[in-house]
């Protein structure tokens, strides 16, 4: 029965390190002399044996375990934004997905080749452009995107962990391999704002 307990407390105070783990930390694991299997976000003494250790970083996927319904809508329809700089409804689109709780991925689109891969997936040139699952949309609506993710799947209210990082924003078309220093690159095309748009930025 002690082995029973001791082992159920191990594996709780496990689950807590892992839920409450922060960016850039590390999980010990190590058995002392006595052969006690221990679990820490502290480093284990010089006498442990058998030491493991597990890293973690904010570039990892989201450790946060998500409410059912929000993690199958991830899941199964899956939110990709693709943004530009200056761009004031890409700003009103990722503020909106935000504050609704909706887990999704930023792609920017700065150079050409990004361009040619937001053209190549929309068959346009405007920002914001939303991926939901196979869902396209171009522009910004708050109308539509909520009806759009509210048919994915995704709840009406906010159901987000307080503790829920968002993925760093990547290019959209990362760049392969390094240029070489003797070959510069080419400046990228500054976008327009076409007045007559508020829910789009057009290149």
């Amino acid at each position: 029965m002690k082995v029973t307990t001791m082992i159920s407390r191990i594996l709780c105070a496990l689950i807590f390190i892992m839920l409450n783990i922060s960016a850039q930390a590390q999980v010990y694991k190590w058995v002392d002399a006595d052969g006690k299997v221990t679990y820490s976000d502290v480093p284990p003494p010089k006498t442990a044996v058998k030491v493991e250790t597990k890293s973690f970083s904010s570039s990892d996927t989201p450790n946060v375990a998500l409410p059912y319904e929000l993690a199958q809508a991830v899941k199964n329809m899956p939110v990709v934004l693709y943004t530009g700089d200056n761009c004031i409804p890409c700003n009103d689109g990722r503020t909106f997905l935000k504050q609704n709780g909706i887990p999704f991925s930023e792609k920017t689109v700065a150079t050409n080749a990004d361009q040619e891969k937001l053209h190549a997936i929309s068959g346009a040139n405007q920002l914001p452009f939303i991926l939901i699952g196979r869902s396209k949309m171009t522009g910004y609506s708050f109308s539509e995107w909520r009806n759009s993710l509210s048919l994915a799947g995704y709840p009406a209210s906010n159901m987000l962990p307080a503790d829920y990082q968002y993925p760093v924003p990547q290019p959209a078309a990362p760049v392969a391999a390094a240029k070489t220093a003797d070959t510069p690159a080419a400046p990228a095309p500054v976008p327009a704002v076409q007045p007559q748009e508020s829910n789009a930025f057009q290149f």
